[in-house]
């Protein structure tokens, strides 16, 4: 689920990049956090961190580098940083 989950949203937030670099993926990534409901972070937030497990989803492979680690990266930082509602 986490790799699904994370994966699709880092995919979006680089086709966000592509589309337009000014904007870039960051809003991307914001716009998802913004519009996620409290049971969708919650069950983000008890995800491992990308890399932490390297025999989870999340471990190491195409998810855990380039722009998609980097886009995986700041989302679960925003996830974890957000207040909860």
């Amino acid at each position: 689920m986490g790799a699904h989950a994370l994966g699709a949203a880092a995919y979006a937030a680089k086709a966000a990049e592509l589309a337009s670099p000014s904007r870039g993926g960051d809003a991307e990534i914001q716009w998802q956090v913004q519009h996620m409901n409290r049971s969708v972070r919650e069950s983000l937030r008890r995800l491992p961190l990308l890399g932490e497990d390297p025999s989870g989803p999340l471990g190491s492979g195409l998810l855990a580098s380039g722009a998609l680690g980097s886009n995986i990266r700041t989302l679960q930082a925003a996830i974890r940083n957000e207040k909860v509602d």
